[in-house]
């Protein structure tokens, strides 16, 4: 795609400038993609809040980090299942009460292709949870900080978003009919996807030109995401997909993540990605989303039904 913003190369980590005073706040970065945006920004000079389930990982993670970069790096992190609506809230008021600014939120942490159906504490297909409503309640509850720091969400979403209905199936959003491993990730990617359009409505509604709030997707990165939660037989095919070229670094799959939360000037009503072939690889930039990801009835009645099901009202 040669009409790239950012020319030929794409946009990459070089364009962020010294991140000295902002804070930075993560989730899922055990790993992958969230690993490597939380060590470039680390390496800027950044704040990082990094929300993790797993502590001892976390741990790891936060040695590793300080092995690579130095131990004067600003780490932190924050305990979070984003499975439990209870974990979410207190995660929020521990997150609160340690960042007294936060630039960007980026909702990166994800599971994929669980093989059956499984439900959370709270009741909710396991992905659309995790995915959606668990990040859906984070953000609503992070709000009136990143308002106050004039900051930024970022939802990492998946090229999985066209993957499956197309829809939001509300008759039966849990699956309790025809469950399938890829419809139900596809409907928990989608359903971020449009929350993140549709807050952009509502912060225009409101007259509130200090937020943005961005969606993107890393391609097709060779992270453990289906390793983690795929079946077996996903598993095999994504270990055979990782061979080829049509799979890129975890750092490539940083990138979209990190333009969104760290670029001056970009098109809040844009998707971003890697531009090259099927969206899957190469330089990074604007591109094409489909339009039932920007239905807007669909994604009105998206909003109203999550925060009825998380029991949390934004306030814009």
């Amino acid at each position: 795609m040669s009409n790239n913003q950012f020319g030929r190369q794409g946009w990459t980590p070089t364009r962020i400038g010294n991140q000295d005073g902002k804070t930075y706040v993560i989730t899922g970065t055990t790993s992958g993609t969230g690993f490597e945006a939380a060590k470039i920004l680390l390496a800027k000079g950044a704040r990082v809040i990094m929300l993790n389930r797993n502590a001892a990982k976390s741990a790891a993670t936060v040695a590793s980090l300080k092995e690579q970069l130095g131990d004067e790096i600003d780490v932190l992190n924050v305990t979070m299942d984003l499975a439990e609506q209870a974990s979410v809230k207190e995660a929020a008021a521990e997150v609160l009460e340690k960042a007294d600014r936060i630039d960007a939120l980026i909702c990166n942490a994800a599971i994929a292709q669980v093989p059956k159906r499984v439900l959370t504490v709270d009741g909710f297909e396991s992905q659309l949870g995790v995915n959606h409503f668990g990040h859906f309640t984070l953000q609503a509850l992070l709000f009136p900080l990143i308002k106050a720091s004039k900051g930024r969400i970022v939802t990492v979403g998946s090229l999985g978003y066209d993957m499956g209905l197309k829809t939001i199936k509300f008759d039966d959003l849990n699956w309790e009919n025809d469950y399938t491993p890829n419809d139900a990730y596809s409907q928990s990617k989608l359903a971020q996807i449009m929350c993140i359009y549709e807050l952009q409505d509502k912060l225009k509604q409101a007259g509130v030109t200090g937020v943005k709030a961005y969606a993107c997707h890393p391609g097709s990165s060779r992270t453990s995401l289906i390793a983690t939660s795929g079946s077996w037989m996903m598993r095999i095919i994504f270990g055979l997909m990782k061979l080829s070229p049509l799979t890129q670094p975890a750092e490539n799959g940083a990138y979209p993540m990190l333009m969104c939360a760290t670029e001056p000037t970009l098109d809040q009503s844009a998707f971003y990605g890697p531009t090259g072939r099927n969206n899957w690889v190469g330089p990074v930039g604007a591109h094409k989303l489909e339009p039932h990801a920007k239905d807007k009835a669909v994604a009105e009645k998206l909003w109203q039904v999550s925060e009825t099901a998380t029991g949390i009202s934004w306030t814009i």
